[in-house]
């Protein structure tokens, strides 16, 4: 008897292994490591991933046997499966939350409630009830609202309710018609046919030419003008028969992507790529950071060192932050490798991004390029795994699993004795300290690709513009500089950190401010929308007119959001075309490439936006850069602020003079003496490092502690503060005196979506006891997750606000 190991779509400590289940006799050697299946559990019928086939099972009951396999292939590489293993263990997740994480949207499983009649039933309940069925579906009753009188029909026993999972994979496809009757009976049909019938002449030529091949109306109209009437005329004489062929959904289908060759390498880019190349012809795993100066030619690097994988037959990774993930980081891939480029990030459809996994699946792809989730691709055979941007906190998944993508793609470049790049002109503290401690392989590129100098950095302090009373947002120096810009037809992008009108508004009379009833914070003014929305929860509600607090009318607007300097701007300039990029501007599909498009077309001589115009940008135009205000993120309560802010403004300063003219960058603070914004104007990253590195090892932060980040929600706050201090409790118990613990403390939000939330940080250098605590921890809390009281561990945050 085959038996297989299942890892069950139940999320708790107690199933996080595998269960065995026989293999029926007739699927025996048909089923495979990593493929979905249906199986019974307790009164349930769940998905599972097969995780080993064995001959035999240590359990001394009758097994249960696999109900169907949901795939015909797996779903799931040897390699994903060992993976999901060791990330669970890791960060404190459960496996089946990993597998599930790997996969597509539309192979990730959803169920549907069906209630079935197990027991007799009146006629009136047969036929009123469930229409003179056995079954009825669960929305059906609660539309319907029966479900007061199937409750007791389930005290009964005259019901139950069975879980239906659904397999959502579907694949796309096109109606097709193909002829199945032979070249004689063609040229029977063909002769009999009246003078008059020339549209069928035609159509019975067309199929004698194709020779059984199929096409779809709309081939038959483009190659032979043939109508869809007398295609259906086809059919119904039998000539045709209509059948689905399965075409492939490609989101890049309609753009022409110029083929480019490799540039001659510098000096500079020449060594880091034979550097790193050496790594590639030993077949031998060893973590890069390339450290290069912003427009020192990164890419152009990436290019060739995954060409010469590529060559030696084998697969590349290519990681990018999802909002550095630009038609143009696009192009420079599809126009170096074609079709062979697999692009996966969150603005394609489920379709789409099914599509584009199965051809990574099916080894049509030997270079997938995509965002923080692609790290899990089934490529095989890896050669490269390249981390562009690799200090960006967006490669950490906020929610469970919490994994990070750097720690997933060294796993990867392990198993595959391959090199890991991870590449950067701000690398984050703890890569640089790696590097520096030889863990990971420095390599530098310390100028320009073209010989140009960095833009030169002009700092504003804006206590001076608002004592010589200009209470505009730009200050006098960056309205001369655009001015002079717009005279010249030079482009201009300008940095605000913040989306929406306006931070809040608040009553004048009272104070009052308008805050999200679920979430402890101010509701943000979005003028397009003429609404008050939470960016946490999602709340929306309409601008207030009268003061709830004071029935007063007296409202002011507070703080800076994208919109609101559309306007003031357009005010300052009224004949510049501006385009504005922000959440608000990019939800749409498509809509980030349609704004980037246009400003590299030259359709607007200003571009606003957040941070997301940061990245990636290149265009040669784009002489100033504008940051309205330096200072948002350095007031954050987190310990990665000055680091966040030092980052944001070089990478920003950085999209200024890429090309033949100068750029000049300025930066407007209220804090213009800060470490992190003079280092930044400087472009003097080994400064800010050795500066910063200092702060964190007097405050004992990473990278010289480790941490960890125990947070407990729960809409009762009492109950969530009764857990945070019970789990103070046991590590005050378990843990040694040189670890430091910090909390318990209310979330810097304290409450979100109408849930309490309360944290504890572990700081620690050496600590064998804190993994066993807190997988204990997370063990003895099963039942009351079950009940809505949330633990969740951060085993190594990214954001503690």
């Amino acid at each position: 008897m085959q038996v297989a190991k299942v890892i069950v779509d139940i999320p708790a400590m107690q199933t996080n292994r595998p269960f065995d289940y026989a293999i029926p006799p007739e699927m025996n050697e048909k089923l495979g490591k990593g493929m979905r299946v249906e199986v019974p559990f307790n009164t349930r019928v769940i998905q599972g991933f097969i995780t080993d086939i064995q001959d035999h099972s240590d359990f001394e009951g009758e097994l249960k046997e696999i109900i169907q396999p949901l795939d015909i292939e797996p779903a799931l590489t040897e390699e994903l499966i060992a993976l999901g293993e060791d990330m669970a263990e890791k960060i404190f997740s459960y496996r089946i939350h990993c597998y599930q994480t790997m996969l597509p949207t539309m192979l990730k499983a959803k169920y549907d409630k069906e209630i079935k009649i197990v027991d007799e039933v009146s006629e009136d309940i047969f036929f009123d009830l469930f229409h003179g069925k056995d079954t009825l579906s669960w929305d059906e009753a609660v539309s319907r609202g029966i479900l007061p009188k199937l409750i007791e029909l389930k005290k009964n026993g005259q019901i139950e309710v069975n879980f239906i999972l659904k397999n959502q994979a579907k694949s796309k496809t096109v109606s097709v018609y193909h002829s199945e009757l032979a070249m004689d009976r063609l040229e029977d049909e063909y002769h009999g046919l009246k003078k008059s019938a020339k549209q069928q002449k035609v159509l019975l030529e067309a199929i004698l030419s194709l020779n059984g091949t199929a096409l779809t109306q709309k081939e038959y109209k483009e190659m032979f003008d043939i109508s869809p009437q007398t295609i259906r005329t086809g059919v119904e004489k039998g000539w045709l028969k209509l059948s689905e062929r399965e075409i492939f959904r490609d989101p890049y289908k309609d753009k022409d992507f110029k083929r480019t060759e490799a540039l001659p390498l510098s000096a500079e880019q020449d060594e880091a790529f034979k550097k790193m190349n050496q790594s590639l012809s030993e077949e031998k795993h060893e973590v890069f950071l390339l450290k290069g100066v912003t427009g020192s030619g990164k890419t152009e690097v990436y290019l060739q060192l995954i060409a010469e994988v590529l060559q030696k037959g084998k697969t590349a990774l290519m990681l990018v932050p999802e909002i550095a993930l630009t038609p143009q980081m696009v192009h420079h891939f599809k126009g170096r490798f074609g079709d062979r480029v697999a692009v996966m990030h969150s603005a394609l459809s489920a379709g789409e991004k099914y599509d584009e996994w199965r051809k990574i699946y099916n080894g049509e792809a030997d270079v997938v390029v995509g965002a923080r989730s692609s790290i899990f691709s089934p490529v095989k055979n890896l050669g490269i795994i390249i981390m562009d941007e690799e200090h960006e906190s967006t490669y950490k998944q906020d929610e469970n699993p919490k994994y990070h993508a750097r720690n997933v793609a060294i796993w990867r470049g392990e198993y595959h004795h391959c090199p890991v790049v991870l590449g950067s002109a701000t690398p984050s503290l703890e890569s640089r300290a790696r590097a520096q401690k030889k863990v990971y392989t420095l390599v530098e590129l310390k100028g320009r690709f073209n010989q140009r100098a960095l833009p030169e950095v002009e700092v504003v302090d804006m206590r001076e513009e608002f004592k010589a009373n200009n209470r505009s947002s730009f200050s006098m120096v960056l309205q001369e500089k655009i001015a002079d810009r717009l005279t010249k037809r030079q482009q201009i992008v300008l940095m605000l950190n913040r989306r929406g009108y306006s931070s809040f508004i608040m009553c004048r009379d009272c104070g009052f401010v308008l805050e999200c009833p679920n979430c402890d914070i101010s509701l943000t003014l979005h003028m397009d929308s003429k609404t008050m929305k939470c960016h946490y929860c999602g709340h929306e509600e309409a601008i207030p007119h009268t003061c709830p607090k004071c029935q007063g009318h007296n409202f002011r607007y507070y703080g800076t959001g994208t919109q609101k300097i559309e306007e003031e701007l357009q005010g300052l300039f009224p004949d510049a075309r501006i385009l504005r990029m922000d959440v608000d501007t990019t939800r749409k599909k498509g809509g980030h490439e349609a704004i980037l498009s246009a400003f590299g077309r030259g359709e607007a001589d200003i571009l606003l936006g957040t941070q997301m115009i940061a990245k990636g940008l290149d265009f040669p135009n784009i002489t100033l850069v504008g940051v309205i205000n330096a200072d948002t993120s350095l007031g954050l309560p987190d310990f990665r602020a000055s680091e966040r802010t030092f980052q944001l403004l070089t990478q920003v300063s950085g999209r200024a003079g890429r090309a033949d003219l100068p750029g000049e960058v300025i930066v407007q603070s209220y804090n213009p003496e800060h470490y992190a914004i003079l280092f930044a104007q400087q472009h003097n990253y080994d400064g800010f490092y050795r500066t910063e590195m200092s702060l964190r090892h007097k405050a004992g932060y990473p990278p010289y502690y480790f941490a960890a980040l125990i947070s407990v929600n729960n809409p009762d706050e009492q109950k969530a503060q009764r857990k945070i201090h019970e789990i103070h409790a046991i590590l005050k118990k378990q843990l040694s005196s040189g670890t430091i613990i910090l909390g318990p403390s209310k979330g810097s939000i304290a409450k979100m979506n109408n849930r309490y939330y309360f944290q504890i940080l572990v700081k620690y250098k050496h600590e064998p006891n804190l993994h066993p605590t807190l997988k204990k921890i997370l063990d003895d809390s099963q039942k009351e997750n079950a009940r809505g009281l949330y633990i969740s561990i951060d085993s190594e945050p990214v954001n503690f606000f």
